[in-house]
């Protein structure tokens, strides 16, 4: 799926940390979201290469990466540690300032990238989520229907662990197959790679403690943020799919312009999984973004 992109492990703060890069060009960093693996980015990263060096990796408890024992305030998967692995990947790299293109749990570290490292982080595209405080604040039944494994992962070990383990491939078709486009918008190739990944020991509860933090600890920094009145500083652009919960439940761009001084945004004709779904709308709008200059 990576023709010219070279594969490479990162030794990261709490373990091995997959990556993949290739291109020329100011740097981009790719992240990628629930349940997926950077494999997400095959149709998007080969057009991007043209005009940036592009660096994906495996988010902690994801895909290749390492899944590291939590701890019981979930911290060890707190969206900051994910962001302290990202920045490692970057300057294992030689870079010290970069764009970060990212979608889902992806956009939740992006986002914590932004405001701890402010300095490294030039500027981000979002796909497809509003502030994590907002969602949970304003969970309506429509939202908690459509995005029932937040509330579903976020339970006590081990029954979550236990039913996703129980059949990892059944879980990865069960939540992404039940999204607008349904599973015809994953190349074959690509869902392989996710439900491959979904098998590997400690994948379940890895995930699990992914949203177990973003229910807890990540919640206790995002609004101490808020309360303090620290907000992200660099130019944003949020994308999110007309046809997704996060678009039809939550007003995006009012969210982000709370906790963002610099924020613009559009929806796009699809569902959640915009990068495999629409890349052919995606690409112009990174590439316009991301060549702008900084002022």
């Amino acid at each position: 799926m990576f023709a010219g992109f070279t594969a490479r492990t990162v030794t990261g703060p709490a373990g091995h940390v997959q990556t993949r890069f290739g291109g020329n060009g100011p740097p981009l960093l790719l992240l990628h979201g629930h349940p997926q693996t950077h494999a997400m980015w095959h149709l998007v990263a080969p057009a991007l290469a043209q005009h940036f060096t592009v660096v994906m990796m495996d988010l902690r408890g994801y895909g290749d990466s390492a899944r590291p024992s939590s701890d019981a305030e979930h911290a060890v998967y707190s969206k900051r540690a994910m962001a302290n692995d990202a920045l490692t990947v970057m300057q294992h790299y030689g870079f010290e300032r970069f764009g970060v293109l990212a979608h889902d749990r992806g956009a939740r570290v992006a986002h914590r990238l932004a405001l701890d490292h402010a300095a490294a982080v030039e500027r981000l595209m979002l796909l497809d989520i509003a502030p994590t405080v907002a969602m949970y604040d304003n969970t309506t039944q429509a939202f908690a229907t459509a995005y029932w494994h937040w509330f579903f992962l976020i339970q006590p070990p081990p029954l979550p662990e236990a039913l996703i383990e129980s059949d990892p491939v059944r879980y990865i078709r069960s939540v992404m197959g039940k999204r607008h486009a349904g599973l015809a918008a994953f190349a074959p190739e690509a869902l392989a790679e996710y439900e491959r990944c979904a098998q590997i020991a400690g994948t379940a509860h890895a995930i699990c403690e992914d949203y177990r933090a973003s229910s807890s600890i990540d919640l206790m920094h995002d609004r101490a943020d808020i309360a303090s009145g620290r907000k992200l500083e660099q130019p944003v652009k949020v994308l999110w799919g007309e046809h997704g919960a996060v678009g039809q439940c939550f007003e995006v761009l009012l969210l982000w312009r709370e906790r963002a001084t610099q924020v613009t945004g559009n929806s796009l004709p699809c569902g959640h999984y915009i990068a495999e779904e629409v890349p052919g709308l995606l690409i112009p709008q990174a590439l316009d973004f991301f060549d702008q200059p900084i002022h």
